[in-house]
């Protein structure tokens, strides 16, 4: 039996522990590049850890603190509790998804979930709340003989493909089972266009339980994999050759209920904030590149002719731009940001959309002219004459982007800002500095 109800108290959690046999606790948080971490406890430690009394060592975590600052305290959201299906009854495995301390009580700034709260709390002082619905694809691929995962597709179908060429059906079916068994509503589950390529579609929520459930969903797609013995891969670009894995973001803003981006008395159903929500992303959109897609392999897949976006555009007719207006209006009316990918710190990816479209809102920048053709097939000219840009080419590219760019640096916070691209830029000296194969297979014989 798993339990999932939102909005519990640390009461409800306590007794739903007791109810359910709950014998250890995982208290899950994310580092800065959203790896999802682990403090695992017995259950008569939980009245501890519900009253934010234990403590890790958070010089260990990637981009946290110094050795000598170490000491930060874990506070559980009582409304993550949620019981692992996948675990025996007899000595049930629960988790709490956490926000991290300081020792003087105050929120950690390098803890993502606070970067998160930050951007949130700026859109409700300005009457606003953040839904938000992700579409996140991923591999599934064979292991080898000694567990190790291989870039080996489990089998060659494309898009909407059913068995017996989908060998992962079975896979996906209990991937959905089981986020439906801990809380989520699932729309919709399919074969992508590549061979091994999968999309689970969950339904949209505020952000804050949206960003929670993109590192459950990631945790769980990754533990199914492993129980039918493939691994699941989040990697951007795995293979050359065929399409990459993305996770667009559908994104609007709500206000008492009603959705802000949908305006009944307009021609084409679209109202000012959602043009400028629009305009803020386009304008903030090569520094925010850089932690929607933050690592290396990212900018493999951001290239012309596997649909992913490339040129910084926008449209309500068709899918080549960045930024795209689905058909449906009301209080359905979104808009879909095209090139994050399933890498991302969710926390942070969306605290910097929110904060690029709350600043195109604040300073009412209109979008340029939206592109109804496909801009794949424009020449270069065109697209200089259409006034459209280009995303980011590579991860150096886009964090000298994000250093540059004032409002981005602000969503993030100092802390996160200066350690997110320290690393980045560790990260790009790592592969600039090796000899790839394509090198010597280009090269060795020839000079």
């Amino acid at each position: 039996m798993t339990v999932f109800v939102a909005m519990l108290t640390n009461d409800d959690v306590r007794s739903l522990a007791k109810e359910l046999g709950v014998k250890f606790v995982r208290l899950q948080f994310t580092d800065i590049f959203g790896i999802l971490k682990n403090v695992a406890i017995t259950v008569e430690q939980l009245d501890k850890a519900l009253e934010g009394e234990l403590m890790f060592d958070g010089s260990s975590i990637e981009g946290f603190v110094r050795i000598e600052e170490s000491d930060m305290y874990l506070r559980p959201d009582p409304s993550t509790f949620v019981v692992f299906p996948w675990k025996p009854r007899d000595g049930a495995v629960a988790r709490l998804i956490c926000d991290i301390y300081n020792p003087d009580g105050t929120p950690f700034e390098g803890d993502p979930r606070y970067v998160l709260r930050r951007a949130l709390k700026e859109a409700k002082e300005l009457g606003y709340t953040m839904n938000v619905g992700p579409e996140a694809e991923f591999f599934l691929f064979h292991i080898d003989q000694e567990g190790r995962p291989t870039t080996t597709t489990h089998d060659r179908a494309g898009y909407f493909d059913l068995t017996p060429v989908d060998l992962g059906e079975n896979a996906r079916r209990d991937m959905v089972i089981t986020l439906q068994q801990m809380g989520f509503e699932i729309e919709a589950s399919h074969h992508e266009v590549a061979p091994g390529q999968h999309e689970i579609d969950f339904k949209y929520s505020d952000a804050l339980d949206i960003a929670d459930k993109v590192v459950t969903f990631k945790f769980v797609v990754r533990t199914i994999a492993q129980r039918h013995s493939l691994h699941a891969s989040f990697m951007p670009k795995p293979l050359f050759g065929i399409a990459g894995s993305g996770m667009h973001l559908n994104q609007s803003l709500m206000r008492d209920g009603e959705n802000c981006f949908f305006d009944p008395a307009a021609e084409d159903g679209l109202s000012r904030e959602l043009y400028y929500y629009v305009g803020g992303l386009m304008r903030h959109i090569r520094a925010v590149t850089a932690v929607t897609n933050p690592i290396v392999n990212s900018y493999k897949r951001l290239v012309s002719g596997y649909e992913a976006p490339v040129y910084i555009a926008w449209s309500a007719r068709n899918r080549s731009p960045l930024i795209r207006v689905p058909a449906k209006r009301g209080h359905s009316t979104r808009i879909e940001l095209r090139n994050p990918d399933p890498t991302c710190n969710p926390y942070l990816a969306l605290a910097v959309c929110l904060k690029a479209g709350l600043d195109g809102i604040k300073k009412k920048i209109a979008p340029p002219s939206s592109c109804d053709r496909n801009i794949y097939e424009m020449s270069e000219h065109e697209r200089f004459q259409h006034g459209i840009g280009n995303l980011p080419e590579s991860l150096y590219e886009a964090v000298h982007e994000l250093k540059n760019n004032e409002i981005i640096r602000d969503a993030l916070g100092e802390h996160v800002f200066h350690r997110f691209c320290e690393a980045k830029l560790i990260e790009w000296d790592r592969y600039r500095l090796q000899v790839h194969p394509w090198e010597l297979e280009e090269y060795l014989a020839k000079f």
